[in-house]
C-alpha cells in the first residue's frame, strides 16, 4: 500500500505547477516554466522518497498551456533528456503516478468544442507520462461528465467517445465516482461496456451512493484493475465541517482514517489523500500504516 498526495508539496518552498497569463505567452517563457517545474518535481519527488511517500500526482500545470491552440512548441522533444530523467527516477524507486485533470474534460459533453478540448487535454497529459517512459500503471483519472436531463443517453455518449479514443489515452485512462452525479454504480456498469478501470473516492461516496459499504465497495472497485493497470488506487478525504457536501478538510482526522483503515484491512490499495495540508496528512497517514 502507497501513500501519497496531490500536486503541490508545501514544505519544500518551490512549485512544480507554475504557469503565466495566456496574453503574455511567449516560447521563451513556457521553455522556462517548464524547467522550473521539472526541476521542482524532481525535488518533490525526492523530499516523497526520502519520507516513503510513493504515490504522487503531477499537477496537469507541468506544461502551461500545453494543449492550446498557442502552443506550438515541441516541449517534449526540447526537454525530452528531462521528461526520461523524471521518469527513470519514478522507475528506480517505484512510485506510484497519476494525473487528474480539470474538470472541463468532458467526454461526454454534447458540445464538440468541448469534446475536441477535452479530447487534445488528455492526450498531453498521456503525452507527459509517455515522455517519461512510464508504464501504464500511471493514470489519468476524469470524472464521467454531465447528466443532460438523460443520463441513460450520457453514459452512451461517454462509452462511444472512450472507444474512439487512441489507444495511448485509453491504456491511461481511469473513471471516478463524484459526489452528484455519477455513483460506483454507474461507473461499474461504465466498466462492464469498456472496461476502464474505477478509482473510488471515499468523499464522493459518502455524498452518493447506493447503500454499499466502504468495504464493499472497494472490493467493488478493485476488480476493475487488471495487472496492466497497476493496483486500484483510492482518493480519500475527510467531509469539511460547516460547509456543503464533498468539500475536502484542511487537515487529516486521523481517528477517522484509522477507522477507514480498520474497514478496509486485507485489501491491498494505494490511497491519494486528498487532504489540503499535503504532505503533511501523508506522513501521519504512514505512520498509522506502519
Amino acid at each position: 500500500m502507497k501513500i501519497g498526495y496531490p500536486c503541490i508539496n508545501r514544505s519544500i518552498g518551490c512549485t512544480a505547477n507554475s504557469t503565466f497569463r495566456l496574453k503574455s505567452y511567449s516560447e521563451d517563457k513556457l521553455i522556462e516554466k517548464i524547467k522550473n517545474n521539472l526541476e521542482c518535481l524532481n525535488r518533490i519527488l525526492e523530499y516523497n522518497v526520502k519520507n516513503n511517500i510513493l504515490f504522487f500526482r503531477i499537477s496537469s500545470d507541468l506544461v502551461p498551456f500545453a494543449s492550446h491552440p498557442i502552443c506550438k512548441y515541441n516541449w517534449s522533444k526540447h526537454f525530452q533528456k528531462e521528461f526520461k530523467e523524471v521518469g527513470d527516477y519514478i522507475d528506480k524507486n517505484a512510485i506510484r503516478i497519476s494525473m487528474h485533470p480539470d474538470p472541463f474534460v468532458i467526454i461526454n459533453s454534447k458540445d464538440n468544442a468541448i469534446l475536441e478540448r477535452s479530447i487534445k487535454e488528455l492526450d498531453y497529459h498521456c503525452s507527459v507520462l509517455d515522455a517519461m517512459g512510464l508504464n501504464s500503471t500511471a493514470k489519468v483519472q476524469i470524472h464521467i461528465g454531465g447528466v443532460y436531463r438523460d443520463k441513460e443517453k450520457s453514459i452512451e455518449r461517454f462509452i462511444e467517445t472512450y472507444n474512439r479514443l487512441s489507444h495511448e489515452i485509453r491504456k491511461r485512462l481511469t473513471i471516478e465516482n463524484d459526489d452528484r452525479s455519477y455513483g460506483l454504480k454507474d461507473c461499474l456498469a461504465i466498466h462492464k461496456k469498456t472496461e476502464i478501470p474505477i478509482v473510488f473516492d471515499t468523499l464522493h461516496h459518502q455524498c452518493l451512493n447506493n447503500g454499499e459499504t466502504i468495504r464493499n465497495a472497494i472490493l467493488s472497485a478493485k476488480k476493475t484493475w487488471k495487472k496492466r493497470d497497476g493496483k486500484l488506487m483510492v482518493d480519500y478525504s475527510n467531509q469539511k465541517t460547516g460547509v456543503k457536501k464533498g468539500m475536502h478538510n484542511e487537515n487529516m482526522d486521523m481517528k477517522l482514517f484509522k477507522k477507514f483503515i480498520g474497514e478496509t484491512k486485507g485489501i491491498d490499495f494505494d490511497i491519494m489523500l486528498e487532504i489540503k495540508d499535503k504532505e503533511k496528512s501523508a506522513l501521519k497517514a504512514i505512520k498509522v500504516i506502519k
